[in-house]
């Protein structure tokens, strides 16, 4: 019997499949539209190998500027695969190269992955799924740099921070010109029940459109940001961004290891994943007499109505397939109306936030299908005249039920 891992595996490589399969035949059929753009690192490969370089690089010294105290190695001595299906980034308290950090003779040594040069990200679904280490100083982190990096007025995105002294809570930030380092704006998450966040993996995301970034854990959205939350300073994630995965020892803010500490501490990444795409990309669904879904007047608002209309090539009939299960244009998701489950609840576009109202399943028999009410996206009364709204109803395998991705 497989594994839930390998299952989860297959179900990541399949649906990137079937996004990048979409995503090709979309720009067949119109010049206007290019593929989907999509990152995923599983970490297959055997125990010791080093990270994909074509993904990844490694970057190596020390930081001075948040007083950390580890030195950043190159290689695999401290990044590896566990030939698991993990990434494990190692902590250690070792100095085996002599390493000179800002403070003198370097104490401990870890790694600093990421993605520069290689892959950037603008708007989309970005996840990892971890399991963070334990103990006084320790400080894992997945979060992403705008390009060029000025930091601050480059922008960062802290998909994920934790410090260990605060093992049950996680946070997001985001830092900007004006609102950068302590200054950062952003919020916590924390687990229920004194759980630690060291005892399982968990998946930490951020679903990012224009002028909004929100973030959640294991799908629970605990916090999002737009321009109205900068009190008048500059809005710079707007952009493309990089990737980045480290584990720091010590710092301003984790405070450095003391006497409870125990080395090494490993960060366990599972997987890393982006679905993203600007306005323009994407493929059109196709149904009831050739019609495309089309979010009305090309409207991001939230709330705007979801339509069958003439096919167009415009952004508004573009949709991506998220490998959460979303399906998203214009930056952001299709999305049942107050989360119903009726017969005839309407469905809308929406900020993506990780509700089971924004879960889709295309079957084999062209039925798109929410799970949560078991039902399937449906042209109200078999109209096929633009405009007419969907919705959600009993699936009864009816021609205006019926869709096509690509």
């Amino acid at each position: 019997m497989a594994t839930p891992r390998l299952l989860r595996k297959c179900l990541l490589a399949a649906l990137s499949a079937v996004l990048m399969a979409s995503a090709a035949t979309a720009q067949a059929q119109t010049e206007q539209s290019a593929a989907a753009v999509t990152f995923s690192d599983t970490f297959d490969g055997p125990a010791g190998a080093s990270v994909d370089t074509s993904k990844w690089q490694i970057e190596t010294g020390d930081n001075v500027n948040n007083h950390e105290r580890q030195y950043y190695t190159a290689g695999n001595r401290n990044a590896a695969l566990d030939g698991q299906g993990h990434l494990v980034i190692t902590a250690r308290r070792e100095n085996p190269a002599n390493y000179q950090c800002w403070y003198g003779t370097c104490q401990y040594t870890s790694a600093r992955l990421n993605t520069s040069g290689k892959f950037t990200a603008q708007y989309g679904h970005v996840e990892a799924r971890m399991k963070i280490p334990r103990g006084q100083g320790m400080w894992p982190a997945f979060w992403m740099l705008g390009t060029p990096v000025n930091w601050p007025d480059s922008g960062e995105i802290d998909v994920m921070e934790n410090v260990g002294f605060e093992p049950s809570t996680v946070h997001g930030t985001i830092h900007g010109p004006g609102y950068s380092g302590s200054g950062g704006i952003g919020a916590g998450y924390t687990l229920p029940g004194g759980q630690a966040f060291a005892d399982a993996f968990h998946t930490f995301a951020v679903d990012w459109a224009p002028d909004s970034i929100t973030w959640s854990v294991d799908g629970n959205v605990y916090q999002r940001r737009t321009p109205a939350d900068l009190g008048g300073r500059t809005w710079v994630f707007n952009k493309p961004f990089f990737l980045i995965l480290n584990l720091a020892v010590g710092g301003y803010w984790p405070g450095d290891p003391d006497g409870s500490t125990a080395f090494p501490q490993q960060l366990v990444v599972d997987h890393v994943s982006v679905t993203t795409g600007d306005t323009a990309t994407g493929a059109a669904i196709r149904g009831l007499a050739g019609k495309c879904v089309d979010v009305a007047g090309a409207n991001p608002a939230n709330g705007t109505p979801v339509q069958l209309y003439d096919c167009n090539g415009t952004p508004a009939q573009q949709w991506t397939a998220g490998s959460d299960g979303t399906l998203r244009a214009l930056g952001k998701c299709l999305d049942v109306t107050g989360g119903g489950t009726a017969d005839g609840t309407a469905v809308q576009l929406y900020d993506c936030n990780g509700t089971a109202a924004q879960r889709w399943t295309v079957t084999a028999a062209h039925d798109i299908v929410n799970p949560q009410a078991d039902k399937c996206l449906d042209v109200t009364g078999n109209n096929s005249a633009n405009g007419t709204r969907l919705q959600l109803w009993t699936c009864t395998g009816g021609a205006n039920q019926k869709w096509t991705v690509g």
